[in-house]
């Protein structure tokens, strides 16, 4: 069990560190019940509500609650609700006849634009997977922020979401507290929570990984052990925080794909204490600790995993979240960038910055790629004759972050990725030059 809180009069968020621990944490003292979780009647006047991430059922190492200690119950948050069209945010399915998602696809940044986008309006789909009512696949998004959202929330009730940020800096008030996110981090808010995102820093750009099934968690490590890869005490959720404002606010959900709006006349982030294990998180991807191999050979892609959203399948998941960044490349008499290979797994890749080793020219930051299962791919002429014929000295990978949202479903391209994106349309013709070198003799060629 982790408990804080935020000294009085702070500014900037307050964290505590762990990952699906236990925590307690009250804005204000002895707001958060000791020794039961429902007393008659609450300190300060509050409410107590449980929020449930899990069926309640679900086994104990498991199984996701948070008990909240609020100024008004959650039913006083929602009135009547108006449909309303989010255009640009899709859900799966989304299958566009007339689209060719069966391909090796990239794509060059989304562009800034000056248009008032927040969180949510700027929000726009790349690739969808699975089926969001059977909370089963995922959708890939790239956002745009230019304006904050004022007396403005939102909560999903489809999905987790993975924010990955590239470009800007936001801050996401939630029910549960407040997280600032920069490039090089990673934020995970859970299904139904609400919150509103403010741009401390923009334009921003990033990318979201929307998660229709299980929940995230960290990878089993197998004989890696307890230690490097993503550890759970850099992962960091916030400090508990209220606001306690009787103002006009709208609230908009998303619901089996569909999106819908209610007017209520407070903030509905009025969480004054709160505890237990379904919470927002950030993460520090520079905390990354990779392994690989020390002699010869390229491990599979697997070793880089940060989070993974199991499936049904044991040891195939709905979703994995990898990480390629700065790292020691030692091996011995092998080919050190990733080999070709096709696999049971659409493989949806992005650079937040610096240069990715398989592709050195064309996969530029804030830039995607979508190689679809069972689709070839692999590096580029330049890097395969490069790897193939360097000094295999100790080298430095230096410079470089790249991420890989990979899922057991096909991805299929939105009608804005296949039409509207800056698709690189000879992204194809990097394979080319590859020319055949076999002419039946021996010998290295």
């Amino acid at each position: 069990m982790t408990r804080a809180a935020a000294p009085q009069g702070s500014i900037d968020p307050y964290y505590m560190p762990g990952f699906g621990n236990d925590f307690e944490t009250e804005a204000l003292p002895d707001a958060l019940p000791q020794g039961m979780n429902s007393p008659q009647r609450c300190n300060y006047g509050l409410y107590g509500e449980q929020l449930t991430g899990t069926a309640f059922t679900a086994p104990s190492h498991q199984n996701e609650r948070t008990w909240c200690y609020r100024i008004r119950p959650s039913v006083k948050h929602t009135h009547r609700f108006e449909k309303i069209d989010v255009p640009m945010w899709k859900s799966a399915p989304c299958i566009d006849p007339d689209i060719i998602s069966l391909g090796q696809y990239r794509w060059d940044p989304v562009p800034h634009t000056d248009t008032p986008l927040t969180f949510v309006t700027g929000m726009y789909t790349m690739t969808t997977a699975g089926d969001v009512n059977t909370q089963v696949g995922m959708a890939n998004h790239i956002y745009l922020v230019t304006a904050s959202m004022e007396d403005d929330y939102f909560f999903s009730a489809d999905s987790e979401m993975l924010i990955i940020p590239q470009d800007g800096k936001l801050r996401f008030h939630t029910e549960l507290g407040t997280i600032d996110l920069a490039p090089k981090e990673i934020a995970i808010i859970p299904r139904g929570l609400v919150f509103r995102v403010e741009l401390l820093e923009g334009p921003a750009r990033g990318f979201v990984c929307e998660n229709y099934g299980q929940k995230f968690e960290l990878p089993g490590r197998g004989p890696i052990g307890a230690n490097c890869m993503a550890n759970r005490r850099d992962f960091k959720t916030p400090v508990a925080a209220f606001e306690d404002r009787e103002v006009p606010s709208t609230v908009t959900v998303k619901w089996c794909g569909q999106f819908h709006k209610t007017n209520i006349g407070h903030s509905p982030l009025d969480v004054v204490a709160w505890h237990g294990n379904y919470a927002p998180v950030k993460y520090d991807l520079r905390t990354y600790c990779p392994v690989g191999a020390i002699l010869f050979d390229h491990p599979d892609p697997s070793i880089f995993t940060v989070l993974t959203a199991p499936s049904g399948v044991p040891g195939t998941a709905n979703i994995d979240f990898a990480l390629f960044r700065e790292r020691w490349m030692v091996a011995e008499n092998t080919f050190r960038p990733p080999w070709y290979h096709k696999n049971i797994m659409s493989e949806l890749m992005g650079n937040i910055y610096g240069q990715y080793d398989a592709k050195p020219e064309g996969f530029v930051p804030g830039g995607m790629s979508l190689h679809n299962m069972m689709l070839p791919h692999g590096p580029d002429e330049n890097a395969f004759e490069g790897a193939s014929n360097s000094d295999l000295k100790p080298e430095k990978l230096d410079n470089t972050m790249s991420f890989m949202i990979e899922t057991r479903f096909p991805q299929q391209l939105t009608p804005f990725a296949a039409t509207e994106a800056p698709l690189q349309d000879d992204y194809i013709d990097c394979w080319t030059g590859i020319h055949k070198k076999f002419d039946g003799t021996p010998g290295l060629k």
